[in-house]
């Protein structure tokens, strides 16, 4: 004979709690297992905390050099952590591939206006390819299989239906890399990275901009179609990055507007993700 489960308010209740204790042990946990991914990404944090120290004792100057430490650190975890999963073969194919192919898309947008609208890299980041600064398809590389673990891990908890669907997963993917750049392009418009040619309407970007950012990363997502994906850690890296923009747009950087609607945004895909995770339990 079966026992039928009783619904107690009291045992709900206690139940939400472990959950969310959960949530929060999620992230100890991982850093329980020290490896040299982990090394890099405590690095990359390191890096990014100092960035306002930088500006304040030695101005300005500073900032592309520490921008850049901070990419290729987090880029590096990033790598480090695919490879685990994946094996050095097919990691190293798929970073040349991000690299090359968002160069070529790069340089295409800063020569003809197309997908992100008319704009241009100063010289401020140097080396460069092509008027592209280098550290650019670097910053692809570190956010995109971010974002494909964000929206692998949304995806899975949605009905049957759609928890297979190629053509959301793809759409799910685009927008949570997007959001990022809710952040990043004010950002580095302000730092005189790189300049539009005609500013648009969010905090001078133009929506342009944000089209070509998602129809891009859309095509990148339906080109490699990532399997087998190292979804903590990659969910780790967004989140550390959402929380990291957030405050540093905020406290730091006075663009309190792009601070909040980025974490409005990014937020919500950080949210999803995490509820995922803590529905696995």
């Amino acid at each position: 004979m079966k026992s039928e489960r009783v619904e107690n308010p009291f045992l709900n209740t206690i139940r939400q709690a472990v959950a969310w204790q959960q949530y929060r042990f999620i992230l100890t946990a991982y850093w329980q297992r020290p490896s040299l991914a982990t090394t890099f990404i405590i690095s990359w944090i390191f890096a990014m905390i100092s960035l306002p120290i930088l500006n304040w004792i030695w101005g300005e100057g500073l900032l592309p050099l520490g921008l850049t430490l901070g990419v290729v650190l987090q880029a590096t975890a990033v790598f480090l952590i695919l490879r685990e999963q994946w094996g050095w073969q097919k990691t190293l194919v798929t970073a040349v591939l991000i690299a090359a192919l968002t160069l070529f898309i790069e340089w295409l947008g800063s020569t003809t206006g197309f997908p992100f609208g008319s704009y241009t890299y100063t010289n401020l980041m140097q080396p460069q390819i092509a008027h592209v600064p280098i550290l650019i398809p670097f910053a692809w590389f570190m956010m995109l299989p971010c974002a494909w673990a964000v929206a692998s891990q949304i995806q899975g908890q949605l009905p049957q239906r759609w928890a297979t669907h190629r053509g959301l997963y793809f759409l799910l993917a685009g927008l949570a890399f997007t959001a990022w750049d809710l952040f990043l392009d004010p950002q580095m418009v302000a730092w005189g990275l790189w300049q539009w040619q005609t500013p648009g309407g969010y905090f001078g970007i133009p929506w342009s901009n944000y089209l070509g950012w998602l129809g891009t990363a859309v095509l990148l997502t339906a080109l490699f179609r990532p399997k087998n994906l190292p979804i903590k850690p990659l969910l780790i890296i967004y989140t550390i990055t959402w929380f990291l923009e957030t405050v540093g747009l905020l406290f730091f950087w006075n663009l309190a507007g792009p601070a909040l609607a980025g974490s409005l945004a990014m937020g919500l895909f950080v949210w999803l993700g995490w509820r995922a995770e803590i529905s696995k339990k």
